[in-house]
């Protein structure tokens, strides 16, 4: 193989599992540390920040990997996946299947660091992980389930800093579904007429009418928990803050989505990433606060 052919197998690889795009990494990452924030008080070990961090990049180049195995005979149909590699024919799906496989394996090594309850964990999360990508064929609302899978970094969080899931575990567990759900039924709007045409489901086609409210309402719910949960933490000025940017990047996903069009849905959905930053930079400048300023 030639230095020009390796680059290109290189270029294919990394685009399968989506080290080109980001964003969705950091839609999982972004709860991953509300979850580790909360539950050390502010303080998480740099140790588990790195675990979590890897474990997180790992994972989610893992599942576009079997994802985009899983969707292989549906990909070229779509106008917004037809050019991913295992769709163009760039990589074969045996490759792709090694690639999930050996990321997943690397990812579960980290794992093994945390405690016992947080690995029984990590066995569910893959389980749950590994099954997503067929509930499109299926279940009329396949975001429900990207909802727990994309949220089953907080209770892991939580068992390995606590050895339990105390009731704010929940209270993120819920607020990160709604969050989840949101964005990405909005992402399920971009290709909305593409599944309809090839027979696959999702909550764009099952609500129909109803997609934008739903989006709307997700995010609304979510801002409730979060709310409901600071004012039960004690949580100081800056959580508040966090959450009121976040309220207002809803707002104006909203104005994105309401056209209903591939575009702006796309970029409605690309923006998601800064609502769970909002909400990430709130939490940690709210346990930070008391400590810059506390009597010494």
């Amino acid at each position: 193989m030639d230095y020009a052919a390796a680059l290109k197998r290189i270029n294919a690889y990394e685009r399968l599992i989506r080290l080109d795009r980001p964003v969705g990494t950091l839609l999982l990452l972004w709860p991953t540390l509300w979850a580790l924030w909360i539950a050390s008080y502010g303080r998480p070990s740099l140790d588990l920040c790195l675990i979590f961090f890897t474990g997180t990049v790992l994972m989610r180049s893992a599942g576009c990997a079997l994802n985009d195995w899983a969707d292989r005979d549906f990909d070229g149909r779509v106008a917004r996946t037809q050019d991913r590699p295992l769709a163009a024919g760039e990589i074969t799906p045996r490759e792709a299947l090694i690639i999930a496989a050996v990321l997943a394996a690397a990812a579960f090594v980290l794992v093994l660091f945390l405690n016992r309850f947080a690995i029984l964990l990590a066995v569910g999360a893959l389980a749950i992980a590994c099954a997503y990508p067929f509930a499109k064929r299926y279940v009329p609302l396949p975001q429900l389930g990207l909802s727990i899978a994309f949220s089953f970094g907080i209770p892991i969080a939580f068992a390995a800093i606590r050895n339990g899931l105390p009731w704010e575990c929940w209270a993120l567990f819920a607020a990160n579904a709604c969050y989840v759900f949101a964005y990405d039924t909005a992402y399920a709007m971009v290709d909305r007429d593409d599944d309809v045409r090839i027979g696959l489901r999702s909550s764009a086609i099952t609500l129909g009418p109803y997609d934008v409210a739903a989006v709307v309402g997700s995010y609304a719910l979510m801002i409730a928990i979060l709310a409901a949960l600071g004012v039960a933490l004690a949580l100081a000025w800056p959580y508040y803050l966090g959450l009121t940017v976040a309220a207002g990047l809803m707002l104006y996903q909203h104005s994105l989505i309401r056209s209903r069009s591939r575009a702006d849905c796309f970029r409605a959905f690309r923006h998601s990433n800064w609502i769970g930053f909002a909400v990430f930079a709130g939490i940690a400048l709210a346990y930070l606060l008391p400590v810059i300023f506390e009597p010494r």
